[in-house]
């Protein structure tokens, strides 16, 4: 809940951002009636304006569509184009500040003439893009092989042309600058622009605040996920360290499947977390070194459903208790608790299924040693159409081969 409401906070202050550039946008209309050169003094033409203003706004809508769903570098990257497309520039960079060691790096780069982005690193006050960062305004430089304040780069990227840095500012802290090489000549760029540049770094940076308080709450989660998963795992002596491994299992099956990065996590925290029911099986039938008899199994199967709804009372693993409720569906509608067949079991479940009778054959149980691999790979072959989806069972196996430690 207070996740939501953090969330919520934001969805206002970004609200908030874009009604002030509007009010902005509406007062430099009136500064004029007609297109003109842009500068102080001119009036900005209505169709420029417009453009400006469709910019911030899907940059602002693709911040909030896509959080939790793109890297930095995507998101940093996009913000770049917008920026160098203001300023009629080919070439550009972002850099965001680093907490742990104080420093400046390029997350994002922009340019026709080279294939990497640089590795510069400053710390803040150091370069003009230091400087921009640490004093929270604009500096504009029209000859940086002139100037001592250009710090020069290894990879010799763009030293001879215009350059502008604008801080990415955030509550009047400043988290990040854009730069921009190239700016048209060596006036700095006029007030209009230099205003739309300003509120582009603006919104970048809720943005970029908004991805870090989502990132940091995924760990968060993570953690509790991999708190309770070790206590499941204590439980069964031989599920030991089970959930680690099932983990890395998921996340190499994902990558293979071409999953979305959400659907992704669901998936890990469903193989983590998918022997939680068994906190409800009495811990005798669950250490019973024999064959367990009809009546035990049968209080077995029940781990599916009480994992269920102890993971469906947390709002955010509401997707991942589908998933557990699941997993012990066959694909050819033979499995528990409901007898689902094929495409009507989710996919999650499909894959956690696969995950977790690896684990049962690479682990040696009272009655037999574990299987070897090759052993274990071929029963899964033989499975395929039968207890599990023919598709997953593929790309488990690629990503035994791909990832071979994650077995």
């Amino acid at each position: 809940m207070t996740g939501f409401w953090l969330l919520a906070a934001l969805c206002v202050l970004l609200m908030a951002a874009l009604f002030w550039a509007l009010g902005e946008l509406y007062t430099l209309r009136l500064r004029g009636p007609g297109p003109g050169p842009s500068g102080p003094g001119h009036p900005v033409s209505a169709d420029r304006l417009d453009e400006l203003l469709t910019m911030l706004l899907a940059l602002h809508d693709y911040g909030v569509a896509r959080t939790g769903n793109v890297s930095y570098e995507e998101f940093c990257s996009l913000v770049l184009d917008k920026a160098c497309h203001l300023l009629n520039s080919k070439r550009g960079t972002v850099m965001l500040h680093d907490e742990s060691d104080d420093t400046l790096s390029v997350v994002a780069a922009k340019s026709p003439f080279f294939g990497r982005k640089p590795s510069l690193r400053l710390k803040p006050g150091e370069g003009v893009a230091g400087q921009a960062f640490k004093s929270g305004r604009p500096i504009h430089i029209s000859e940086p092989a002139r100037d001592s304040r250009y710090v020069r780069n290894e990879e010799d990227w763009g030293e001879g042309e215009p350059f502008l840095s604008v801080p990415m500012m955030l509550r009047g802290t400043p988290v990040g600058v854009l730069n921009i090489h190239d700016t048209g000549g060596t006036t700095v760029p006029d007030d209009t622009k230099l205003k739309f540049l300003t509120l582009l770094a603006g919104e970048a940076a809720i943005t970029l605040h908004h991805q870090k308080m989502y990132d940091d709450l995924q760990v968060f989660y993570l953690e509790m996920v991999q708190m309770v998963a070790r206590a499941v795992d204590t439980r069964d002596s031989y599920t030991q360290d089970h959930s680690e491994r099932s983990r890395e299992l998921a996340r190499s099956v994902s990558r293979e499947l071409e999953l979305p990065d959400q659907m992704a996590r669901y998936v890990e925290y469903a193989t983590m977390l998918h022997s939680i029911g068994k906190i409800g099986v009495d811990q005798a039938i669950l250490s019973k070194p024999g064959k367990l008899t009809p009546e035990e199994f049968e209080q077995i199967k029940k781990h599916t459903s009480i994992g269920h709804r102890i993971l469906a009372r947390v709002k955010f693993l509401g997707p991942v208790s589908r998933m557990v409720l699941y997993h012990q569906e066959w694909f050819n509608g033979k499995g528990y608790p409901q007898g689902l067949k094929g495409e009507e079991i989710p996919l999650g479940s499909r894959i956690v299924a696969i995950i977790n009778a690896w684990e049962a054959m690479m682990a040696d149980r009272p009655y037999r040693k574990a299987l070897s691999r090759e052993v274990a790979m071929g029963e899964l072959r033989k499975g395929a159409g039968t207890q599990f989806d023919p598709r997953v069972v593929e790309a488990f196996l690629k990503a035994l081969e791909s990832s071979p430690k994650a077995a």
